[in-house]
C-alpha cells in the first residue's frame, strides 16, 4: 500500500515538511559514506530554514496545550482508560517541556557555530562544498564513520525537542480519523464535508499495482476530491478513468 497525505491548512503543511526532513536526517546519520553525513547536513540546514517560522515554536506550544486540555475532559469517563490517558497525557507534557526549554527557534544554537555557518552558505551553490572552498569540511569529510556520525548526532539533538513534539501531535492527529474504503468512479471522487467540523488531515492510502495510479488531492473546508493520473510515457500525469478503490481517511 502507498500513503498519500494532504494537509488542509499551512501549520499541517509545514508540520508535515518538518517531519519528511527529521526522517531523511535520520536515515541518513546512521549510514556511513562521506556523501550520505554529507546530505545529512544539508537536511540538517533545510529544517534550520523550515523551522526559522517565527511563530513555529509557539504554535506548536498551544496544540501540544490544547490537546492536553481535550484529554484531560475524558478524566473520569468510564469508556476511557485511565491508564492509557495518563500515559498520553505524559507524553505531551514532556514533548510540551522539551520544547519550552528550548531557547530561541529551533537550530538556533548552530548557528552560533562558524564552521557549520560556513557550510551552510555554500552548501547551496552548485559545486561550492569542494575541498579547495572548504578544506576544513573537506578534512572532516574525511574522518572515521563514528566521528562523523557523532558530530551529526550531536548538532540533531538540539532540535530534537522539535522533532518529538512533531511526532506526538502528528500521531495524535493521525489517530484521531477512522479510514472508509471508497471508490473513485472512472477516476473521480468527492466528498463533501460536514459543515461545523475542521478537518487538518486528509490520508489516501492506494494498493501498489502494475497501473501505478497516482491520486491528484484538493480540498478545502467543504469538500474533498481525488482525481486517479497515470504517468505517460515522458512521465507526465494523465487523468485516468479507470474505477479503483483505496482507503480515505479524515484527520480532525
Amino acid at each position: 500500500m502507498v500513503l498519500y497525505e494532504y494537509p488542509f491548512n499551512e501549520g499541517i503543511r509545514t508540520m508535515l515538511r518538518l517531519e519528511h526532513l527529521f526522517n531523511r536526517l535520520g536515515q541518513l546519520i546512521v549510514r556511513e559514506a562521506p556523501m550520505d553525513h554529507h546530505f545529512a547536513l544539508a537536511t540538517l540546514f533545510e529544517i534550520m530554514d523550515v523551522a526559522s517560522r517565527a511563530d513555529l515554536k509557539s504554535d506548536l506550544l498551544k496544540e501540544l496545550d490544547r490537546h492536553r486540555a481535550q484529554l484531560e475532559a475524558y478524566r473520569g469517563n468510564p469508556s476511557i482508560s485511565e491508564e492509557v490517558l495518563d500515559a498520553v497525557t505524559s507524553r505531551l507534557d514532556r514533548a510540551f517541556t522539551g520544547l519550552n526549554e528550548l531557547n530561541g527557534k529551533a537550530g538556533h544554537q548552530l548557528t552560533a557555530n562558524e564552521w557549520l555557518m560556513s557550510i551552510r552558505s555554500r552548501i547551496g551553490i552548485p559545486g561550492g562544498t569542494c575541498e579547495f572552498d572548504l578544506p576544513a569540511y573537506h578534512s572532516w569529510q574525511q574522518r572515521s564513520p563514528e566521528r562523523r556520525r557523532a558530530d551529526l548526532a550531536g548538532w540533531a539533538g538540539t532540535m530534537a525537542p522539535l522533532a518529538d513534539a512533531l511526532r506526538v501531535l502528528l500521531g495524535l492527529l493521525r489517530d484521531s480519523g477512522v479510514p472508509h474504503k471508497v471508490v473513485a468512479v472512472g477516476g473521480q471522487f468527492q466528498r463533501g464535508l460536514p459543515p461545523g467540523k475542521t478537518y487538518h488531515l486528509l490520508r489516501v492510502r492506494m494498493p501498489l499495482t502494475e497501473e501505478e495510479l497516482v491520486p491528484e488531492i484538493t480540498g478545502h473546508r467543504l469538500m474533498v476530491s481525488v482525481r486517479m493520473m497515470r504517468s505517460d510515457e515522458e512521465g507526465r500525469l494523465r487523468p485516468a478513468a479507470d474505477d479503483c478503490s483505496f482507503e480515505l481517511t479524515l484527520c480532525a
